[in-house]
């Protein structure tokens, strides 16, 4: 379960020829409509050559029509692209990939995977900090280095804490936080954090400073961590070094890398990785100083056709050795977030310039090339998981204004279960940094049960048990069929109900990846609000 978010950039406007749906004389604003399918054909294009060429590798190579592992060996480019098959409207092959991922893939294997690309654990250190890397079968290895960067300490708590409600072991969350909450203790005094630090030590190692690589994904995961879970203090962390950010590294509404401990520039540089920001700040509504960053960040795209790696700014030119785009998502992830904040059309035209560029100058016969140099268009045998996760799904929902992701609320999906609805699939999805949405509304309707309300719950069950009858308990979810409560092996379903009401569950009662049983005869989890059914 990989998580980040970020993005890629088009030709100069001058190289564009007059397409459909491009703004003309009259400044007509890109048609969304002509440019949802182009997006869609380039997700098939790439997808179809995929399966056709490297499953089961974790990557396409593009220029040679084959595969090679990357992040673990564990077909990542399908597992990443699933949630994008949803959003595009094809529940059909995310069943049946669904399927084929359930048979073939092994995480029980001898290979060293990046904690931060695929989410596992590695947290028992002196600090609670995570290594970086761990084998999938043996753990870390005697010999692993201590150093990580900031954000493969500080990007867990939006899957971890997910994995806590729905499994209801609390260890998961509880690890992400004491890592989250090491950082911020070993933050400056000045109000930053560095880009690498020993695990063991707690001492940093890297102290440059800023908003992109190595720590992007941090300052992330404290907005998106503190909405999801409704945390205050994870915002308060994130707005305390919002102010030093803005204190210390924003010039012009550009931001820099400068010593962590001094303030003192160290790399005029923007980091491609840092186009997801102006996206970041519409989340805790500061949309004016957003739109700026982003229109600078755009002004590097159509400059290059692209997001160079690295930019001098002083400058105004790439970095040697730094002029690749790996079709990253980051600016689109901007753009789709602001223009749904404030609906306007320069943050089409920036997906437009994204189809136009990537189609002519990345499409190749097998899928989309990594762009090796942004000055001649050179092409690397590289597609990563990511441009089917993230660049080809925030093109999508950019120019898809009623998909579900979108939803405000005014639809959504009610699941009957024996003690009453949730209400899942309302809106408000939280984005992991892979792009993979969360529904919060999940977290209420499965979370875990707190200690102190099973005696309170019990009494409940035992009060609706004697005033219902048992066959209103098999009432249909509205997709699934037919509810069973869980049951262990060799019981039966009343015989599990019975010895509830007898035994405080454990966290190993409950199933894995599943919902725990909901104890009040009628909760409704409705965008985290709870009602007890009076009927």
């Amino acid at each position: 379960m990989p998580f980040r978010l970020l993005v890629p950039l088009g030709l100069l406007c001058a190289l564009l020829p007059l397409h459909h749906g491009a703004p003309g004389p009259g400044g007509t604003a890109p048609d969304p409509a002509h440019y949802r399918e182009r997006v869609k054909a380039m997700f098939y294009h790439a997808y179809d050559s995929y399966l056709e060429n490297a499953f089961p590798y974790d990557e396409l190579r593009p220029l040679t029509c084959d595969g090679h592992d990357t992040w673990g060996s564990f077909s990542l480019t399908l597992i990443d692209a699933l949630d994008t098959l949803l959003i595009l409207g094809n529940v059909s092959e995310f069943q049946r990939v669904v399927e084929v991922l359930q048979d073939n893939v092994d995480f029980d294997i001898d290979v060293n995977a990046s904690v931060f690309e695929t989410n596992i654990r590695a947290f028992q250190t002196p600090t609670g900090m995570p290594y970086g890397t761990v084998n999938l079968l043996h753990g870390v290895n005697p010999g692993e280095t201590p150093v990580t960067c900031t954000a493969g300490i500080g990007t867990f708590i939006v899957e971890f804490a997910t994995l806590s409600s729905l499994t209801g072991d609390p260890v998961f969350e509880d690890v992400a936080r004491v890592a989250l909450m090491r950082l911020w203790e070993s933050r400056s005094d000045i109000g930053l954090v560095g880009n690498h630090i020993d695990v063991l030590t707690g001492k940093w190692v890297a102290q440059d400073s800023g908003i992109g690589a190595g720590v992007d994904s941090y300052f992330e995961y404290l907005v998106k961590g503190a909405i999801l879970l409704q945390d205050k203090k994870l915002m308060a962390m994130f707005l305390e070094y919002n102010k030093a950010i803005r204190n210390y590294t924003r010039f012009d509404d550009w931001y820099l890398w400068v010593q962590m401990y001094k303030g003192t520039v160290s790399m005029p540089v923007f980091q491609s990785l840092e186009a997801y920001w102006p996206g970041l700040q519409s989340l805790i509504g500061d949309i004016d100083n957003a739109m700026r960053t982003f229109l600078n960040y755009y002004t590097v795209w159509k400059q290059f056709g692209g997001l160079p790696e690295f930019y001098n700014i002083p400058q105004g030119y790439t970095v040697e050795k730094r002029e690749g785009y790996p079709l990253r998502p980051e600016l689109i992830e901007s753009a789709m977030y602001l223009y749904r904040a404030t609906g306007d059309p320069t943050l089409l035209e920036l997906g437009r310039d994204a189809v136009e560029s990537i189609e002519k100058i990345s499409k190749v016969e097998c899928g989309f090339a990594t762009i090796k140099d942004l000055r001649d268009h050179k092409l690397d045998n590289r597609m990563e998981s990511f441009f089917l996760a993230e660049t080809v799904k925030y093109l999508y929902l950019l120019f898809d204004p009623t998909n579900f992701i979108h939803n405000n609320g005014s639809t959504f999906d009610a699941v009957i279960t024996p003690y009453g609805e949730c209400i899942l699939g309302a809106g408000g999805y939280i984005f992991n940094t892979e792009a993979h949405p969360i529904d919060p509304a999940a977290l209420h309707c499965c979370q875990r049960l707190k200690e102190e309300q099973w005696e309170v719950e019990d009494l409940m069950r035992e009060f609706y048990s004697l005033k219902r009858n048992r066959s209103r308990f098999q009432k249909k979810t509205m997709s699934s069929g037919p509810w069973q409560p869980p049951a262990g092996p060799g019981t039966s379903s009343s015989e599990n109900e019975d010895e509830a009401r007898d035994k405080r569950p454990t966290k190993q009662k409950i199933p894995l990846l599943s919902c725990p049983s909901q104890p009040f005869t009628s909760k409704l989890a409705l965008l985290g609000q709870v009602f007890l059914d009076s009927s």
